[in-house]
């Protein structure tokens, strides 16, 4: 079947074309789009939420007809419509929620809400044939996880990030820095000039037992180094920032490859004997010396390692596309109740880890 997939869950405006066969591994990306807002935050230093939902309610016709047109496929060619229907900007999750419904009820086509994070945590089996059970990180903008994957909507967490995500840190410690908005790219792009040895940086919670981590204390250490340097020469010279850089990016890759030795190990006892497969997923997972770092951790346990192209690392639209396949695979489609959620952990017999609000757990 082909499915259309639309995803707005922050300040990504994407839709793709997805052929897939439901319960099978890999799928055959037929056209996809994307539009995103970076010029419309740029001034703000942050995504500003009312100004996204705009912007996808805005845009969300063009990208579909742009991915169609990059398939070179009309409507009569897709068999159902999938969306991000959370978690995220509850704007946005919206503005791609009733776009799907009217699409779908225009069409007479099924109507499937997905897991924005499952998008994430499914996407190797998109590209490669990878059968369940696997052990994914998930490690986004917002969300950091240690996923057992046992099935399309079976999902147990080993371990997870306390406070913020990893996407978060680069983003925080980008904008101190004087660098531009989002912050990954900007701080990969200037670490690769930089000495990573230079600031002493902490691993966080290496101390403590099991796979969960933090981040907020590395980005108050990197804050308190650019003060430091601030205060005795009167700002930053280009090498202060590319080695600052460097320092705070491979703190993060060695905390991140310590916890997924950690996972790995964990989830191997659970399954001796059998083979082990791991997986990064998220738009994190595009920072090259990350994945080298997993890539290491992963064959040193012997287990095969899996990063999606980095086409497929940030918010798109094929992600929520192959989930709704996996998802038809073992229920049916929505009806037109499906609502928009901010809030979606994907393992909900796990304690919140973050902010169990009045809308529910985040992760």
């Amino acid at each position: 079947m082909v499915l259309l997939g639309l995803e707005s869950t922050c300040d990504d405006t994407a839709a793709a074309l997805v052929r897939a066969r439901p319960g099978a591994p890999m799928g055959e990306i037929l056209g996809r789009a994307a539009r995103g807002q970076r010029e419309l935050h740029a001034a703000f230093g942050g995504v500003v939420p009312e100004i996204a939902a705009r912007a996808h309610a805005e845009r969300l016709d063009t990208v579909t007809a742009e991915a169609l047109a990059d398939a070179g496929l009309g409507l009569d060619a897709v068999d159902a419509v999938a969306v991000a229907a959370g978690p995220g900007l509850i704007g946005g999750v919206l503005a791609g929620v009733m776009f799907a419904k009217g699409l779908a009820a225009a069409r007479s086509l099924p109507l499937v809400g997905v897991n924005h994070l499952a998008g994430h945590a499914l996407t190797p089996r998109l590209v490669a044939d990878l059968g369940f059970p696997y052990l994914v990180l998930l490690v986004s903008g917002g969300h950091c996880q240690f996923l057992a994957v046992d099935g399309p909507e079976r999902f147990r967490r080993l371990g997870g990030t306390i406070d913020d995500a990893p996407g978060e840190a680069f983003d925080k410690v980008a904008k101190l820095l004087g660098l531009p908005q989002p912050g990954g790219p900007e701080v990969e792009a200037a670490a690769a000039a930089g000495d990573p040895g230079r600031f002493d940086l902490p691993r966080p919670l290496l101390d403590r037992e099991g796979c969960d981590l933090s981040f907020s204390g590395l980005k108050t250490a990197a804050r308190r180094a650019r003060d430091r340097l601030t205060e005795t020469q009167g700002g930053l010279t280009r090498a202060d920032r590319a080695d600052l850089c460097a320092s705070f990016q491979a703190a993060v890759a060695d905390t991140l490859a310590e916890k997924s030795r950690r996972a790995l190990a964990a989830f191997a006892a659970e399954r001796p004997g059998a083979p082990l497969a791991f997986a990064v997923a998220g738009g994190v997972a595009a920072n090259a010396a990350i994945r080298a770092a997993l890539a290491r951790v992963a064959d040193d346990a012997g287990a095969r390692f899996l990063a999606p192209p980095l086409a497929l690392c940030g918010d798109n639209g094929a992600i929520v596309a192959w989930a709704a396949a996996e998802r038809l695979a073992v229920r049916g489609p929505d009806d037109m109740s499906l609502a928009a959620r901010p809030r979606w952990p994907l393992d909900t017999k796990a304690a919140p880890m973050l902010g169990a609000g009045r809308k529910g757990a985040k992760a």
